[in-house]
């Protein structure tokens, strides 16, 4: 005995009993049909059963079709599903009015059975197409996002092959920028822009941050101890060979990219500091980009509550001092209050992207 086959559910909306029983009768046999005698009904049935297309009467009392077709097309959970209008309001305009709230089809009364399974069965096949297409897209959208991470990381993996401590820095300021990023987004200063595609791009473009450090001799980089002068002018050179090394990325791209606009702001600006004293450009306060101030903070605090070549690491306590210090200075003060507000998160993702847990505020080792 072969399985059943899955039948498409319709949902028919007249406030004529005799209609109703006239549609069911018609399309029993090949849909699973469900019926509303009123509008207020039909978008509550609509919600909860989702059904493949909706037949709609126009003239009915308290709300018309149309009424319910905007509704249907507001609503997220109906919006996608096609509706066909059944009615015996025949002129252009009505026709034009039908369309212009949203529906795909529009049927005359008498209803002529032929016509009536001929349409019905156009408009599931292109919704099938519609849903198969979106799947599609779905899926390559993912599958470049994933080959999108996957380059991003291969990027700072070849600082990382240069420096021992890169690997695990590129994992924990990434976790930081997502925290403030994702909470600065809840303020309204910073909501209309920090939108959810927003935050997701600058949390992925942090990783490439001190990609520019490729550039850096090694003498210099893995330097166990404090640079002299000429050394760090060298050293600081990191963040606009990072703006480099993006450009050409984006020279090799037809039309310019904003994912790739953040990486290469987020490398050229994240040593630039809130009071115009940093490099390479001497910004101040907002000529800053906001992804550069968020990075700053979060490279810093890296820097602070974990060991370095040429340092020990601080405490807890010792870096959050330290930030708050900075505030107005060196970072944002919008940025610095939300850091304040988590950082503890800020101490989990520490322990956890690190081989030596952070030293807490009872074994301190200060410099």
């Amino acid at each position: 005995m072969s399985p059943p086959t899955h039948k498409p559910t319709i949902l028919a909306v007249d406030d004529t009993p005799e209609n109703l029983d006239l549609i069911n009768g018609l399309l029993e046999k090949e849909y699973q049909m469900l019926g509303a005698n009123s509008g207020k009904l039909a978008l509550k049935v609509a919600a909860a059963r989702r059904p493949n297309l909706i037949l709609l009467d126009i003239m009915m009392p308290e709300m018309d079709g149309y009424e319910v077709c905007r509704e249907l097309k507001q609503n997220h959970l109906t919006r996608d599903i096609p509706v066909i209008f059944l009615t015996a309001k025949t002129a252009v305009e009505d026709e034009a009015q039908g369309f212009k709230v949203g529906a795909v089809d529009y049927i005359s009364k008498p209803i002529s059975p032929p016509i009536l399974y001929s349409r019905i069965a156009t408009h599931l096949k292109i919704r099938e197409y519609s849903s198969s297409l979106e799947l599609m897209v779905k899926d390559r959208t993912e599958q470049l996002s994933e080959t999108q991470d996957a380059i991003i990381f291969a990027m700072a993996a070849l600082t990382e092959q240069r420096d021992v401590e890169t690997g695990n820095h590129i994992n924990r300021t990434q976790g930081y920028v997502n925290l403030l990023t994702v909470n600065l987004a809840l303020q309204p200063k910073f909501s209309s822009y920090l939108t959810p595609e927003m935050v997701e791009m600058i949390s992925k473009a942090a990783p490439l941050h001190d990609i520019g450090k490729v550039a850096v001799p090694d003498h210099i980089l893995l330097k166990p101890g404090k640079y002299t002068d000429e050394e760090f002018e060298i050293m600081k050179t990191h963040s606009e060979a990072g703006r480099d090394v993006i450009l050409k990325a984006e020279s090799a791209l037809s039309r310019s990219q904003e994912f790739l606009r953040h990486c290469r702001e987020i490398a050229h600006y994240h040593h630039e500091k809130w009071d115009g004293s940093g490099y390479p450009d001497g910004l101040s306060g907002e000529d800053i980009p906001l992804s550069a101030r968020i990075m700053a903070l979060a490279d810093v605090y890296d820097a602070l509550v974990c060991k370095r070549v040429y340092k020990e690491r601080f405490s807890q306590q010792k870096a959050i001092e330290i930030i708050k210090d900075g505030s107005g200075v060196h970072f944002d003060p919008a940025i610095v209050d939300t850091f304040l507000a988590l950082s503890d998160l800020f101490y989990a993702v520490t322990k956890k992207y690190s081989e030596e847990y952070v030293v807490s505020d009872t074994e301190t080792t200060e410099l």
